[in-house]
C-alpha cells in the first residue's frame, strides 16, 4: 500500500516539515497589550503535541492600530519577543516548525472580542482607536470610517513589517506569512470594491497589488534564504465587481517572482453579507488552480475534516499541505489519531505512548 501523502514530509527551502498537517493562525483575543500568555503556551503547544508539522500563531499585529480587537497578540515592540520566543522553543522541542502570521487589521480594526458581541469600538470609547484603510469606507455602516493612508501613512506600515519580521525572527520563528486575506489591510488594497484610491496604490491591478508586493518583497529580503515565506489570499470577495481567483492566480505568479514560497488559499471576508457556498473542500479548488497555473506550492484550507478527506486533497496534487482550524480546536490530536486511521507512522511523544496503542 503506498504510503499517505498527508505524513510524507515537506521540504520548503531548508526546513523540514515531518508532514503536511499545518495549524491555520485562529485568533484567540486573550491578549494583554500584544503579549503572548499561558493560553498562547497552551493553545500552540498542545497542536505541536498532537502530531502537526507545522503550527502557526494567530494572526500577530504589526502595530497597535493593526490589531482587530485590543486583545490580540502582537509584535509591534521588543518585549513581546521573550514570551513568543518561550513558545517557539516548546513547539520546536516537540518536533514541528513553528510559524508566525504577521497581520494588520485595516478598517476591520478596533472591535470587542467575539464572545462579547464583536461589535466595533469606536475611537472615542476607551480602548477603542481610529482604524486605517486605502479609502475612507467602513467595513460596514456600524464601524468607524478609517483614515485613508496616506505615503507617509504606507511607508510606517512596510517598515512595520520588516520590523515585526526582526522580531520574529528573534523569537526563533522558522516560518513567516505574510496576511493579504479576509479584509484585513492589505486585502483591502488588493480589492477594487474597498479601494478607490487614484495614486499608484490604487486604480489598476497592477497599482493596487502594488502594497501587497512591497510588504512581501521587504518580508523577504529580511527573511534568512533557508526560511519560507507564505502569503495568505482571500482568493476570491464573492462578490460582482471585486477580487476574483484569476485576479488571485495572477499575483500568486508575481509573488513567486517576489520570493514567496507558498499561498495560503482561503476566501471572502472583504464585505459583509455575501454569500458564501460554504461546504467541506470548498476552498480547495482555489489552492489546486493556483498551483497549476502558477507553479507555486499552496495550502488548501476550511471544512477540511477527516483524514481521508485530507489524504484525497493532497494525492489528487490539489495543493501542497492541509492547513487547518476548527478541526484542531475540536482536537487538537487530530494528527496521530488521523495517522492511526491512514496506518501511517507517527511519533506519539512518549508521556502518551500508552494510548498509541
Amino acid at each position: 500500500m503506498t504510503a499517505p501523502n498527508l505524513f510524507s514530509p515537506l521540504q520548503l527551502r531548508d526546513v523540514h516539515l515531518r508532514n503536511r498537517i499545518g495549524v491555520s493562525p485562529m485568533c484567540q483575543y486573550s491578549s494583554e497589550d500584544g503579549f503572548a500568555n499561558d493560553w498562547h503556551f497552551v493553545h500552540l503547544g498542545t497542536r505541536a503535541v498532537g502530531g502537526a508539522g507545522l503550527v502557526m500563531t494567530e494572526a500577530t499585529a504589526i502595530e497597535a492600530i493593526g490589531r482587530i480587537s485590543p486583545q490580540d497578540l502582537g509584535i509591534w515592540k521588543d518585549e513581546h519577543v521573550a514570551p513568543l520566543a518561550r513558545i517557539v522553543r516548546f513547539i520546536h522541542e516537540q518536533g514541528a516548525v513553528a510559524g508566525i502570521q504577521l497581520a494588520h487589521a485595516g478598517r476591520k480594526a478596533s472591535t470587542a472580542q467575539p464572545w462579547k458581541g464583536g461589535a466595533p469600538i469606536a475611537p472615542e470609547v476607551p480602548g477603542g482607536w481610529k482604524p486605517v484603510g486605502p479609502s475612507p469606507l467602513p467595513f460596514d455602516p456600524e464601524h468607524t470610517v478609517p483614515e485613508a493612508l496616506d505615503d507617509k501613512g504606507i511607508q510606517r506600515v512596510l517598515r512595520a513589517f520588516v520590523e515585526a519580521t526582526e522580531r520574529a525572527l528573534a523569537a526563533g520563528f522558522r516560518q513567516v506569512e505574510v496576511h493579504a486575506a479576509h479584509g484585513y489591510l492589505l486585502h483591502e488594497f488588493l480589492s477594487p470594491l474597498s479601494n478607490q484610491r487614484t495614486d499608484r496604490y490604487g486604480g489598476s491591478f497592477e497599482n493596487r497589488v502594488r502594497l501587497t508586493r512591497e510588504v512581501v518583497q521587504a518580508v523577504r529580503k529580511k527573511m534568512p534564504e533557508e526560511l519560507p515565506l507564505f502569503v495568505r489570499f482571500s482568493c476570491t470577495d464573492w462578490a460582482e465587481g471585486g477580487w476574483t481567483l484569476e485576479d488571485s492566480v495572477a499575483l500568486a505568479k508575481l509573488l513567486k517572482q517576489d520570493g514567496a514560497d507558498l499561498i495560503d488559499c482561503s476566501s471572502g471576508a472583504l464585505v459583509p453579507g455575501v454569500k458564501i457556498p460554504a461546504g467541506p473542500g470548498y476552498q480547495t479548488p482555489f489552492a489546486e488552480r493556483i498551483r497549476k497555473e502558477s507553479g507555486i506550492a499552496t495550502g488548501a484550507v476550511g471544512f477540511i475534516r477527516d483524514a481521508f478527506q485530507a489524504e484525497h486533497i493532497l494525492r489528487t496534487e490539489q495543493a501542497d499541505i492541509v492547513i487547518l482550524a476548527r478541526e484542531l480546536l475540536r482536537d487538537p490530536y487530530w494528527p496521530l489519531h488521523s495517522a492511526r486511521e491512514l496506518h501511517a507512522q507517527a511519533t506519539w511523544p512518549p508521556q502518551y505512548e500508552r494510548a498509541a496503542d
